[in-house]
């Protein structure tokens, strides 16, 4: 266990052990950093959800880690849980690691946890990790910018706090880009802002790809536009987690997908035309 930034322990109880917000990466676990790897074999505890991937989590000795993702009957461990999960474990003097998939500040509650943390004088640090924005896309064979088709890219959650009163985010900005838009969490709301984009003035052949479970074993990628991407979801049966791409470089899979290793499954093809996988 760790002293820093805690007091003598022989004079008060256990020093105050570190908290490390640590991204996983997509979830291949050779995409992990040095770093990221190291802490995970010398933490007390591991705090994760379900991002991070069986295969990595699978890495964790059970009796380090703590699930605050999904519960028995569907629901969700609350954020403010997790908070005070992370506050209490450190004032017993353990090193702690809150494992998040991805990057921890990506649309990860990193931002969140950082200051909490904070805020109850517990010291923190930032372990960045490879985005599923940019790697998921990538092994799909689908680079967010190209000198041909974008100088841009926007990132955009697709599952916002439940409790605000309006979106912040403005599609038909977006739409007025011309760059790349990739949605994290939006599987569900596709429906939603594919109309928005619409309605604002976008191509409806603008190309789509929707990536799920990008670098997993099962990683499956399909592909359609702006106008068919729902019916395709729902054909190929694409469920959470998934990536969507908005824009002309989702096209590029096409191109090279012959030549691609570790392209994922074409769900678009044999999957669609049979009605998809299981929901």
């Amino acid at each position: 266990m760790s002293d820093t930034g805690g007091e003598d322990a022989s004079a008060s109880g256990p020093a105050t052990g570190t908290v490390y917000l640590v991204g996983s990466g997509p979830g291949d676990p050779e995409l992990l950093t040095v770093k990221a790897k190291r802490l995970l074999e010398s933490a007390d505890v591991v705090l994760h959800d379900k991002l991070p991937g069986p295969e990595i989590i699978g890495m964790i000795p059970e009796e380090n880690r703590e699930d605050v993702g999904k519960r028995a009957g569907g629901e969700w461990t609350p954020q403010e849980y997790t908070n005070r999960r992370l506050v209490e474990l450190a004032h017993e003097g353990n090193d702690v690691v809150r494992l998040k998939g991805g990057d921890p500040t990506v649309f990860g509650r990193g931002g969140e946890e950082l200051v909490h943390l904070a805020d109850n004088e517990v010291p923190v640090e930032i372990v960045p990790g490879i985005t599923s924005a940019v790697a998921g896309p990538e092994v799909a064979g689908i680079p967010v910018t190209h000198r041909d088709h974008a100088s841009s890219v926007s990132f955009v959650t697709g599952h916002e706090d439940p409790t605000k009163e309006e979106s912040a985010i403005d599609w038909s900005a977006l739409a007025a880009t011309g760059g790349t838009i990739v949605v994290l969490m939006g599987v569900g709301k596709l429906p939603n802002y594919t109309a928005a984009l619409r309605d604002a003035g976008m191509s409806e052949e603008t190309p789509v790809a929707l990536i799920e479970r990008a670098t997993w074993p099962d990683q499956q990628v399909a592909t359609g536009t702006l106008d068919t991407i729902v019916d395709v979801r729902d054909a190929a049966g694409i469920e959470p987690p998934a990536i969507t791409v908005i824009g002309d470089v989702a096209a590029t899979r096409e191109r090279v997908l012959d030549f691609l290793v570790g392209a994922g499954e074409d769900a678009t093809d044999g999957n669609a035309a049979a009605g998809g996988k299981d929901a």
